[in-house]
């Protein structure tokens, strides 16, 4: 058995790791989990609130294809996107959407489509009273599986799978628009890693 936090050979039935002291129970194990999410949520809202100063001072990379290749992000997670969209009242919910759209644009910008920047999806949201928000993931939705052969890549689920989960799974304990949301995660995060990949990053 090994510790999951520094990786050291531990005897089985071990509370504790020798070598850091983590705690290798099962409850600990949660615990550690728990923690390494808080603290990776932590991170993803610091990066955030970094990124929306950088963006309105005018400075960095605002992720337009004329600025030349940059690493995208390749480890969104669900649980960091439910957690931070509940904590910060539904702003980090527009944001992550935002970031997402922006990497997407960036690894499919061979379709010459585009998706909408953070002030037009809000304002589109706020004028439709929230339908441009189905639209907005049915298009993402759309796009990433059109462009996933580019990468060698082959997605199940296209934009009306997305817009299905979101519209109609919500029946089912409310869980459907989570599963579109992972969706989209899952499918983003490997376009992105492979648009890394080809570039050197």
């Amino acid at each position: 058995m090994f510790c999951p936090k520094c990786g050291k050979e531990i005897p089985n039935g071990a509370r504790f790791c020798p070598g850091c002291g983590t705690d290798t129970s099962l409850g600990g194990e949660i615990l550690n989990a728990a923690n390494e999410t808080v603290e990776s949520a932590a991170r993803e809202l610091g990066s955030a609130v970094q990124e929306v100063k950088t963006m309105y001072s005018g400075q960095g990379n605002t992720g337009n294809a004329d600025e030349g290749v940059h690493r995208l992000k390749t480890d969104r997670r669900l649980v960091i996107w439910i957690l931070l969209t509940i904590i910060t009242f539904g702003i980090y919910g527009i944001f992550f959407m935002h970031k997402m759209a922006r990497d997407i644009n960036e690894a499919c910008k061979d379709d010459n489509e585009t998706i909408p920047g953070f002030a037009l999806y809000i304002l589109l949201v706020l004028v439709t009273l929230g339908i441009y928000d189905l639209f907005f993931m049915y298009k993402l939705g759309n796009r990433m599986f059109s462009s996933a052969p580019k990468y060698g890549l082959s997605f199940t689920e296209n934009g009306t799978t997305v817009l299905m989960w979101r519209i109609f799974g919500i029946l089912l304990f409310g869980i459907g628009p989570f599963i579109a949301m992972n969706i989209l995660i899952k499918n983003s995060n490997r376009i992105c890693a492979e648009y890394n990949r080809i570039h050197g990053f």
